[in-house]
């Protein structure tokens, strides 16, 4: 079948096609009547933001920037495999319109980095969201005033220059983006005009802080609270709010700061004639707009600043230089040195040709790797120059990556190309390589936003994921169609990159990789992988694969991502450390007593919140099955207990099942309605009651001292959406641990308001004499002066009497918490939880900015790859990334060697095994290490303990064979048992030895 096709007549109307139907998987069932797009991009009104489908890019851009890409029309000319990324990274932004200019052929080459194209051109409907056209002539410059940005891939210097110096000099201007991918380099210019202003240099939420005290002094001192470490730097600019002593502070106009340290800063203000500070206070840091000045290409070329660009696109060769050829290398580095001749006071002293033949050899590639990862970082310039969001590059950008090359000299024959979809990829790499990666052993875990983009076709493949596709998945994980929702992410995952490819060799399953699934990845599974690719979302499940890699000796290629922040980790046995080897310290840990009745920031309220969450529905109706399980046992336990959390538990049991019990799902809207008047209403009464605003310390100073905030009680709205979608995501949830069917008008918030309306709702009246706990040193709350065994013997007959009523078989259902289903209402309840909470305190909410830069990662990560398979790199080649697309950074460093142990002339690190052969005696592996200067004094195998020096009778079993000892079965799925011994030296010195010694009933 040839591939040889005019775009003009077919070839780009396939792209655009298929474009228009990728953005059709987005918008799901939402559906908008615009016109059809025509060449220039024009069209009507943008459609409304569909917060269903665009929760996560909100949490990063807001709605001013969605608002303003919803009315940009973009233009992208170089529909090669980096257009395409562009294209596809734009058309997930929501942008207004996406014209796609190209002129030239698509042909067997292209396949190798531009998903967009396939082997069967497949007619796709028109979307009517996003306006996808094409361009298939010559590209007059005057075109260029119908968009808000424009992006050429593909373009000689001499039309760049061109175009660019229209666009800077245009009224008003036209952003300019100028991008490149010749084999593994690359490099960007960026120009937004003579004068453009950033909204947002970083995307950071605000820096804020909670006032202690502030002098009456020229300049003022403000201290602040020291349970959390300021981020204010000099010359900021802040406002003051809720300041009780010197109201003038409260005016709401930005102040300058200075001298910035820990705990507290300089105000560049007389405050000696104010009045003297009270208390309480929150200074919020003022977010100011940056004016960045541009330079067109021709003078950024003569005067690049910190960058040099040399641009080789401006050639006598006419056409890129065939991979492999001296002629060509020749021909490319005496022009080279021909424009080197004239930089003037830039020139180098010598080039380097090493360099430049390995440019030259595979600059007709456009790798998928590098479209990825330059695709990325060009999209989000688009968005920055159509909303003022974020910091543009400023302006050029270059990245090679020639340490992904094969060690090995690549002669000529291995550049030829073979007629196959991977002749772009083998001008780069050669053919031993590619026969590598085609036959390479894959296995990916997770098929989110970074699965999805990490299932280019690429060998034989693997991939697991137990996680259904939701509608706001749909917005970054571009595998998956509206249609899709409620499928299996990995089988649809793996059945849309066959699509683009027929040759790709993919397994999807549905398991989670954990303990659990141990006989599903067993051993000879993990053996006999090549590499693994995490795209995970937690770190409980990277430690696990991390753990799982270690052991198998497997490399490992790590990366996260948060909003417009990317990180990869390389983990190469015996040449890097691994994932779990480096940690973030601990966050400090809020007192008890600050998350349940004196929270200050969004953190406590957000683990005030989970942990009311787990309690209503995942361990009282646990609590209930057990006691219904098994009554007797229980109450015979809970009398044995006999504490005030016993007492608290039979308590919430009976509750459940007495005056909470629910059989209707108007039951489950009052328990709802109730919950929240106790919540935010009678809790803070009752709090208030006991410690009202001038309540003092017994030391005299003000009770209500920063960091304590006073809380002010809620009254319940039914025409406040967000009270009412709290009473709608917790009565769902009741209403699933009772088993009670949901009814059709429960989503439905007038009818739900009416539900509400006939709630009875007693009036609150304040207690004496409770205790609220005040001491920050506490860990559980103090047990009352009551006679606990007489009050739990009392609760367990009222149990006994209640249980009477229910059926025989009745059990609750636990609900256990999911972060990732947007349709279970678990979310919408924490979220209503901890708002309604910030509300009580008028602490500010912040939303969690959790968009990803998936591509950028993709590439970095693939990049890696390439080092990976074809083996032989030092730990020198390979690259650690951390990027930040807002500023922009990307900072790239070598990754840390393994923490070495040496002993007895011996050196081990974490990624060592020591294996000993058959099912010795404890005392034979004992002396086997002891020939090692090592005296194991402690042996274990998972929960058993084999021995330990300590106990005398242990000495019974130095004679039996470990696998006996161990008392432990070998599953069919294992071929050995992992000891783990601990040793010290002839000094009494503990030495840390590879973890996992091995001891097997049969030879391995």
């Amino acid at each position: 079948m040839s591939f040889q096709r005019a775009v003009g007549e077919e070839a780009l109307s396939v792209v655009a096609q298929l474009a228009r139907t990728f953005w059709n998987w987005r918008i799901g069932q939402q559906r908008h009547t615009h016109s059809t797009m025509d060449g220039l991009g024009n069209g009507k009104n943008p459609p409304e933001i569909d917060e269903d489908l665009h929760s996560r890019q909100l949490a990063v851009y807001g709605r001013e920037t969605m608002r303003r890409l919803f009315a940009s029309n973009i233009l992208i000319s170089g529909i090669n495999g980096l257009g395409a990324e562009i294209a596809k990274n734009l058309v997930l932004a929501g942008v207004k319109s996406v014209t796609l200019h190209d002129e030239g052929t698509v042909d067997l080459w292209d396949l190798s980095s531009n998903f967009f194209l396939s082997e069967e051109d497949k007619l796709q409907e028109l979307n009517n969201a996003v306006g996808i056209s094409t361009i298939t002539t010559s590209l007059p410059k005057e075109i260029l005033s119908g968009f808000q940005a424009v992006v050429f891939t593909e373009i000689s210097l001499e039309k760049a220059i061109e175009f660019d110096e229209y666009c800077h000099n245009h009224q008003p201007p036209i952003s300019f983006i100028k991008s490149e991918v010749r084999g593994l380099f690359g490099n960007i210019f960026v120009d937004f005009g003579p004068e453009f202003t950033v909204d947002d240099v970083d995307g950071e939420e605000p820096h804020t802080g909670i006032i202690a005290s502030i002098s009456n002094d020229h300049p003022a001192l403000v201290s602040f609270v020291d349970d959390e470490r300021l981020e204010f730097q000099d010359g900021d600019l802040v406002v003051f709010s809720e300041v009780e002593g010197m109201p003038e502070l409260n005016d709401g106009r930005p102040r300058r700061i200075k001298n910035t340290r820990m705990y507290s800063f300089y105000l560049e203000e007389d405050t000696t004639k104010y009045g003297p500070y009270v208390k309480g206070g929150i200074v919020t840091q003022v977010k100011q707009p940056k004016v960045l000045r541009f330079k067109p290409l021709r003078e950024a070329m003569r005067d690049p600043g910190d960058f040099l660009l040399s641009d080789f696109s401006k050639s006598d060769l006419q056409r890129f230089p065939v991979a492999g050829s001296e002629e060509d290398a020749q021909k490319l580095i005496q022009l080279a040195a021909a424009v080197n001749e004239t930089m003037g006071d830039s020139k180098l002293e010598s080039l380097d040709e090493t360099l430049l033949r390995l440019f030259g050899s595979g600059s007709r590639a456009v790798l998928n790797p590098m479209a990825a990862m330059f695709g990325g970082i060009v999209g989000q310039e688009v968005v920055k120059a159509c909303s003022g969001k974020f910091h543009p590059l400023f302006q050029f950008f270059y990245f090679d990556s020639v340490e992904s090359l094969p060690k090995e000299a690549l002669e000529a024959v291995d550049l030829r190309p073979l007629n196959s979809r991977y002749d772009a990829q083998i001008s780069v790499f050669g053919s031993k390589l590619q026969k590598k990666l085609e036959e390479a052993k894959v296995f990916v875990v997770g098929s989110g936003a970074l699965g999805c983009d990490f299932m280019r076709p690429r060998g034989k493949l693997t991939v697991t994921d137990d996680d259904v596709i939701e509608k706001s998945n749909l917005s970054r994980q571009f595998l998956f169609r509206d249609w899709n929702i409620g499928q299996a992410k990995s089988t649809v995952a793996a059945s849309a990159a066959y699509s683009i490819n027929p040759s790709f060799h993919v397994e999807a399953l549905q398991n989670r990789v954990s303990p659990e699934t141990e006989d599903v990845f067993n051993d000879a599974f993990w053996g006999g992988l090549d590499v693994v690719v995490n795209a995970l979302d937690n770190v409980k499940a990277r430690m696990y694969v991390d753990q799982m890699c270690v052991y198998f000796q497997k490399p490992l290629l790590e990366s996260g991502t948060l909003g417009p922040k990317c990180n990869t980790q390389m983990v190469i046995p015996h040449l890097t450390e691994n994932y779990g080897a480096s940690r973030d310290p601990p966050e400090k840990q809020a007192p008890m007593c600050t998350v349940h009745s004196f929270p200050h920031n969004i953190d406590h309220c957000l683990t005030w919140a989970r942990s009311e969450f787990e309690g209503m529905l995942e361990k009282t109706p646990a609590e209930v099955n057990k006691f219904l399980s098994s009554p007797g046992e229980y109450a015979a336990a809970m009398r044995t207990a006999g504490d005030a959390q016993a007492r608290d538990l039979l308590e919430r049991v009976l509750d459940c099942l007495d005056k909470e019990m629910c059989q209707t799902f108007q039951d489950c809207v009052a328990w709802a309605r109730l919950r929240f008047e106790d919540y935010y209403f009678n809790r803070v009464k009752q709090l208030t009651f006991i410690f009202p605003e001038d309540a003092g310390t017994s030391s005299g100073l003000p009770f209500w001292s920063a960091p304590k905030r006073f809380p002010v009680a809620l009254r319940f709205s039914a025409g406040d959406p967000s009270h009412l979608a709290f009473v709608a995501a917790a009565a769902i949830l009741r209403a699933q641990t009772f088993g009670i069917a949901v009814p059709d008008w429960a989503r439905s918030l007038e009818k739900l308001a009416e539900a509400v309306d006939r709630v009875v709702v007693p009036e609150f009246q304040p207690r004496e004499g409770v205790k609220i706990e005040t001491d920050e040193k506490a860990t559980s709350f103090s047990a009352s002066s009551v006679d606990e065994d007489f009050v739990i013997n009392e609760l367990i007959e009222k149990l006994e009497t209640c249980s009477k009523k229910l059926p025989p078989d009745f059990r609750m259902n636990p609900i256990q918490f999911e972060k990732d289903d947007d349709s279970n209402y678990h979310m919408d309840l924490i979220a209503g939880l901890a708002n309604m909470r910030a509300r009580n305190y008028s602490i500010p909410r912040i939303i969690p900015a959790i968009a990803t830069s998936t591509a950028l990662a993709t590439g970095l990560v693939c990049l890696e790859l390439y080092k990976v398979l074809a083996g032989g790199h030092r730990a020198e080649d390979y690259r650690n990334t951390f990027a930040n697309l807002a500023l922009p950074l990307l900072a790239i460093s070598e990754p840390a060697a393994p923490k070495a142990v040496e002993h007895g002339g011996a050196r081990w690190t974490v990624w060592d095994r020591w294996v000993v052969r058959q099912n010795p005696t404890v005392r034979e592996l004992r002396d086997w290490l002891r020939a090692k200067g090592l005296d194991a004094y402690s042996v274990t195998c998972g929960s058993s303990l084999i021995y330990n020096s300590m106990f005398p009778k242990h000495r019974e079993r130095l004679d039996m064979k470990v696998v006996d000892a161990a008392k432990i079965e070998i599953p069919p799925h294992r071929n050995h048992l992992d000891v783990v011994v601990a040793c010290e030296d002839d000094d009494g010195e503990d030495v840390d030895v590879p973890s996992s010694p091995s001891s097997s009933a049969e030879p391995v």
